[in-house]
């Protein structure tokens, strides 16, 4: 389920994904097929790991990458989440071949 809401959305990014939902800042949004895939790779991300173990690890991961990077948007950058779903954002057909947990290759 797709929700409008540019107050949920963190400044300097478009949308977010919290289980079941995906909030977008902008309604206009929801025509953009590349954030809206991205977007579902996050949820399939969720389910695979039940959710809560998804956003604890998520979390981890930014706070070691925000140590090393000493930078927000470069931690956000580097988390295996991120990174595959930003790899595979422009594949609309990659929720159907996408294997199981497949973001660990991106450790």
């Amino acid at each position: 389920m797709v929700l409008i809401s540019k107050y949920l959305v963190p400044k300097g990014y478009c949308g977010i994904t919290i289980f079941p939902f995906i909030i977008l800042k902008y309604y206009n949004l929801k025509s953009n097929t590349v954030l809206i895939n991205h977007e579902k790779i996050h949820l399939r991300q969720q389910l695979e790991l039940l959710v809560v173990p998804f956003y604890i690890i998520y979390t981890v991961e930014f706070l070691i990458y925000r140590a090393r990077f000493k930078n927000n948007h470069k931690a956000y950058l580097h988390i295996s989440f991120e990174r595959e779903a930003y790899a595979n954002e422009k594949n609309l057909d990659y929720l159907e071949s996408k294997s199981f947990w497949s973001f660990l290759r991106f450790f």
